[in-house]
């Protein structure tokens, strides 16, 4: 990957050393250790630095539990990426979370608290344990993505009492996850969508709507899908709704002559396939500490928190079903704005996903990556790095706010969405993973 100037402005400051007690103590206790301003305070002077201590079974089951995802599997209506999609990692985090912390004692468990005496068991053992049987249980005609993967990782640890006990809880805890997260609406057929013909209405782009499933499927951590629904989007009327048209036709459009070679990469730098972009950018922070259980614990609220913060995105979504640019600047003559101005020849320069536009979803994701980082560290003062395999470039952040604003520039100027909707996305996925880290994955006290 060729490296950028960071999303700061600032020149990039690249990982030189592991700041090991920073990242492991602020990590060990959460917000819960200080308050928010104290932790802010007592960070002020040390930013924490990201940097990876290697491989570890949490790391490797992610990566296994996202593999095994990819193969297209779907219900009658809905597209393929969705069947193969973040609640099933989710649901194999949390398992493997649970069967740590049972071990650890750390943190209170997400929902399974098995009967298997913990003293002395192997957290390693009971991880992988955990995300084989979930993994069976989940996709038991994908053994190919996982079976030789278990025979290796529970084959290199010792026999001993400790790894039997760990093998046990971390069965314990699959069984139970399982059975929690049955019948979660992902097997739902849905009816066929019917698009809307008046202004300000999603027109779709092809038969082959995403994310239509999302709203539908059971939440991990908040009440209903539609408990955060963001209010409506800016009427067409509206001046801020002619700033907003007016700024992506002019900078995002095929033929713009004023969009410069640098807001191009960050566009496309957000263009690569959220799954798979948004899985190998957060599971560098599955490795970014020595202790298993923090490990566990920040990727359980990072998947966590992505889902249930798309679950609310979708959900505002498909109940707007606002219109993309590209609908909107071709029939601006419609919107009843005499600030906006039609052209009926304008296309975005990279392809623009076929849901509807408000909020975005890349912020939705983004906002709540970034709040979890934030609570989990104490600090948004958190050096990071993200690529991108459609630029072959890295972006290094020197905080999560930085994270947050390159997300909403790329979608703008890539011509998806209109500002508003990247600022409203982002802060419902912040008050997403606030929820989420306010009643979940809390110290033992």
């Amino acid at each position: 990957m060729n490296a950028i100037r960071s999303r700061s402005g600032r020149p990039t400051l690249l990982a030189v050393a592991a700041l090991a007690a920073v990242v492991t103590g602020c990590g060990g206790g959460g917000d819960a250790a200080l308050a928010d301003g104290q932790r802010e305070a007592a960070s002020a002077k040390q930013p924490v630095e990201i940097v990876s201590f290697g491989a570890n079974a949490v790391s490797i089951w992610n990566e296994i539990a996202f593999n095994t995802t990819l193969v297209p599997s779907s219900p009658a209506g809905v597209t393929p990426s969705e069947r193969a999609s973040g609640p099933d990692v989710a649901t194999v985090q949390l398992a493997v979370y649970d069967a740590v912390m049972a071990i650890a004692g750390t943190h209170r468990p997400f929902a399974i608290k098995p009967s298997t005496p913990a003293a002395g068991a192997s957290m390693e053992a009971a991880a992988i344990e955990a995300a084989y049987r979930m993994l069976k249980g989940l996709f038991p005609s994908r053994g190919d993505k996982y079976e030789a993967a278990y025979a290796a990782g529970i084959g290199d640890l010792p026999d001993s009492d400790a790894k039997t006990r760990g093998m046990a809880i971390g069965a314990e805890v699959a069984a139970g996850m399982l059975a929690l997260r049955a019948n979660d609406g992902r097997e739902t057929v849905l009816p066929p969508y019917v698009p809307g013909t008046l202004p300000g209405q999603f027109v779709p782009s092809g038969p082959n709507l995403v994310g239509r499933l999302t709203p539908i499927i059971k939440p991990f951590t908040t009440t209903s899908n539609s408990q955060f629904r963001a209010g409506p989007p800016p009427a067409l009327n509206s001046a801020g709704y002619a700033a907003d048209l007016n700024e992506v036709k002019a900078i995002a459009g095929t033929t713009s002559t004023v969009r410069t070679a640098e807001q191009t990469e960050v566009a496309r730098f957000f263009t690569e396939p959220p799954g798979t972009w948004n899985w190998r950018n957060r599971v560098r922070f599955a490795t970014a500490s020595q202790s298993l259980a923090d490990n566990a614990r920040i990727t359980a609220m990072l998947e966590i928190a992505v889902v249930d913060a798309l679950g609310a995105c979708f959900d505002t979504k498909y109940h707007y079903n606002y219109w993309r640019p590209t609908s909107a600047i071709r029939l601006a003559d419609t919107d009843g704005n005499p600030a906006t101005e039609a052209d009926l020849a304008w296309t975005p320069f990279v392809p623009t996903p076929n849901h509807p536009e408000y909020p975005a979803a890349h912020g939705c994701n983004d906002g709540a990556i970034a709040e979890v980082i934030r609570s989990f560290y104490g600090t948004k003062k958190v050096r990071f790095a993200f690529d991108s395999t459609v630029t072959g470039t890295t972006h290094h952040y020197e905080s999560t706010d930085d994270l947050v604003h390159d997300s909403r520039n790329g979608r703008v100027w890539g011509g998806m969405h209109f500002r508003n909707s990247t600022i409203i996305g982002s802060e419902m996925g912040k008050d997403v993973a606030k929820w989420v880290a306010k009643n979940y994955f809390r110290p033992v006290e």
